[in-house]
């Protein structure tokens, strides 16, 4: 009975525990002050290098990694290198809500893919210049990159 109660006590401890990603290491539930009112334009994410997402896993521990990001228009995009060989962008497709961590600030959004071309070449431009990457012709470039727009839940 005492290993039981020992187990849940852990359980329920990990489901609670804030632990925020860094760099390449994922964490779990992002900390921070949640914004009850999502921003109308989402320009100062420009002012960060890496924001955080949190996404729902199977196994009910939220998952969080640190992305890359642009805004175009006052939209907020964000995107995942290579994103078959990580976990994280098959959950958001599984469940789009996720939590968006920026600087102190939670907030809850939810995730849509992008696959409009003329948005994808802006956004990838944006990028470019964000991240000081080389350039690719858009032509001959192989999609390693996904991406998704941020948008309100509901």
């Amino acid at each position: 009975m005492r290993t039981a109660l020992a187990s849940v006590s852990i359980l329920v401890a990990a489901l609670a525990a804030c632990i925020d990603p860094s760099d390449r290491r994922p964490g779990t539930r992002l900390g921070g002050n949640v914004v009850s009112e999502l921003p109308s334009d989402w320009t100062f994410s420009d002012a960060h290098a890496e924001i955080a997402v949190e996404v729902r896993t199977p196994y009910l521990i939220p998952h969080s990694v640190t992305v890359w990001c642009a805004s175009l228009d006052g939209v907020l995009y964000l995107g995942a290198r290579d994103p078959l060989s990580k976990r994280w962008p098959a959950w958001a497709d599984r469940d789009p809500e996720v939590r968006v961590g920026i600087g102190e600030n939670v907030y809850e959004v939810r995730l849509v893919p992008l696959d409009d071309a003329a948005t994808l070449e802006r956004l990838r431009a944006a990028y470019t210049a964000k991240y000081a990457l080389p350039e690719t012709p858009s032509s001959t470039a192989v999609p390693s990159t996904r991406y998704w727009r941020v948008e309100p839940r509901g």
